[in-house]
């Protein structure tokens, strides 16, 4: 029984594998797209339902400048964790913005019939230094 599940297991990683390089790539995708002031192009890796929550790439762009200037004007990218919630993945992003402060993010994924749209993004509170 423990090695059938052991198996079982195994043959997932390939998979999750594919889910994790599919993943950090629709979001470095969109990272690009906002450096490049590219709207539609980030407005593409967006979710449906978060494409018809904003109804436009140009209210979309507005919302991201203003509500997560750090995913705006960043400066590098670092993909720590994913997980899985329901149907959808979490993937966890350290990001440096412009001016070199650290911010992490919840990127919340799922595939769609195009491939891995962004969800939603929550940002995490950082744990407290330890001494």
């Amino acid at each position: 029984m423990i090695r059938t599940a052991l198996w079982i297991s195994m043959l997932a990683l390939p998979a999750l594998g594919q889910d994790r390089d599919g993943i950090a790539t629709v979001i470095t995708d969109q990272l690009d797209a906002f450096e490049a002031r590219d709207l539609s192009r980030a407005f593409d890796f967006a979710s449906p339902s978060i494409q018809s929550l904003f109804g436009s790439d140009a209210n979309f762009g507005h919302m991201v400048q203003y509500g997560y200037p750090m995913v705006w004007d960043h400066s590098e990218a670092r993909f720590l964790g994913l997980t899985q919630l329901g149907t959808r993945w979490v993937q966890r992003v350290m990001l440096t913005d412009a001016d070199g402060s650290i911010y992490l993010l919840d990127y919340y994924m799922i595939e769609t019939a195009d491939g891995w749209r962004v969800d939603g993004v929550d940002m995490v509170d950082a744990p407290a230094p330890t001494v």
